[in-house]
Order: C-alpha cells, then structure tokens, then sequence
C-alpha cells in the first residue's frame, strides 16, 4: 500500500469498477514501480477522491485497475496559503515541496522587493509549471487527497489585494506577537515568508496597513526556505489540522 498515484482525469469510481492507470503515472508504475497483477495501492484525483484498488493487468505504459475502496476526503480547516518569495538556487522550491507534505493548500510566489530570483516574461510560465509539478509530486509522496493549487507570481504592490478576506500573517524578527499567540478569525490564513534579504519596512508598513499581524517565531532566524513549513507545522497544531 505504499504506492500512490494521482490520475487527474478521475472524476468518479464505485466498488468493483474499472479504472485505467495511463499516461506517465501508468508508465511509472508499470516500469518503475513494477506494480503486479494482485497489487494493492491507492489512486486520487488530486481533488479529495482516493481509491483503494487492486492491478488486475499490467502492459508496459497502462494498469488496469479494479476498486476495492472510494473515500471522498473533506480538506482542511481554516485553508492556509503559503506566500513564499522568491528566492535563490532552490530554496523557495524546497519550502513549498515541505509545506505540500505538511498539508498547505495553496502556494502563491511572491516577487518580493529583496527577491534575487525574478520571474519575468517566459519564466512566469516556466516558475509555474515547475512549482505546479513539485508540489504535484510532494502530494504523492506525502499520499495526500489534494494537490495545493500554485497562484500566478504577485509583486508587492498586489499582494494585499490578492490576500483581500484572508487573516494575513508575516512572519519577520520584528513581529509583534508570537506566531504560537495568533488567534484567526476567518476560514483563511496566508502565512507570508520574505526573502533572503527579509521583507523590507515599506512592504510591512503597506501589509500592516491592509490588516496584516507581523509575528516571530522565536530568538531564531529561519531561512526562508525553513520559515513557511515551520509556521505551518505550529498552525496545524494550533488549529487541529494534524
């Protein structure tokens, strides 16, 4: 059981039906994974849709599948958005792959005034198919139901507006509160992480003033690819997410 597939294609499923396993994850399982005719495994839809199944055949690039088991997963609450900045070599990739497996359900790059990375023109595309494709395969590593939606790239000045409704959270040494003190109070939090440079007075003032609460997780200054799961993993706790 330890395998886990997502078949996006999968709208519904009923014991004792027939499911094809096609594509790269049918290839994968039959080529890399070696799954067997009377394997047991899980397949989901990456949208709340998890079956219990059993390989019935297998050719080189397709298993087909028979359905022991449909269980419709419920997400989460409050939902927690992750605003990650960009930033250098991989560690904005390594924060959203670790807030995937720790059960964020959105990711939201943020071109931040200190961010070195940058995305422009044919790199949006690109940054976005690649953070898409991480957390896809987070998601199956981790056996997740759902597979966290990754938004278009905001710049500074858009991102009170995108977080318009959601308890804004910044994580930054200068916070006001400890992040273990905050209290939601709506069905949505966005926990913002800066980048290596840290989030710059002009970009606090403009959150503060869009109702944002600036909290510290400590004496301890986190990298940026470190933050955002950290303060997930205490959220989760927090709020019985676990």
């Amino acid at each position: 059981m330890a395998h886990f597939y997502i078949l996006e294609s999968l709208e519904s499923a009923s014991v004792g039906s027939e499911v094809v396993l096609d594509g790269s994850e049918g290839k994968h399982a039959a080529t890399v994974s070696r799954v067997r005719p009377g394997e047991k495994f899980t397949v989901g839809n990456g949208r709340g849709l998890v079956l219990t199944v059993e390989a019935e055949s297998v050719s080189k690039d397709c298993v087909q599948l028979r359905v022991l088991h449909v269980e419709h997963k419920e997400r989460l609450q409050p939902k927690i958005i992750l605003v990650q900045a960009l930033a250098k070599t991989d560690r904005d990739e390594r924060a959203i792959e670790a807030a995937t497996e720790l059960g964020v359900d959105a990711v939201i790059p943020w071109s931040a005034s200190r961010s070195i990375s940058k995305w422009d023109g044919p790199k949006i595309e690109k940054g976005i198919a690649r953070w898409s494709a991480i957390v896809r395969e987070a998601s199956k590593q981790s056996i997740r139901a759902f597979i966290p939606q990754v938004h278009p790239p905001v710049t500074s000045n858009e991102l009170a507006q995108v977080l318009s409704g959601a308890d804004i959270v910044v994580l930054d040494p200068t916070g006001d509160v400890p992040l273990s003190s905050f209290i939601p109070t709506s069905h949505q939090i966005a926990i913002i992480v800066g980048p290596e440079g840290g989030i710059t007075e002009t970009e606090l003032d403009t959150l503060r003033n869009a109702g944002a609460t600036i909290v510290t997780m400590g004496n301890n200054i986190l990298r940026t690819s470190t933050a955002g799961p950290a303060a997930l993993a205490i959220m989760n706790a927090k709020l019985g997410r676990c």
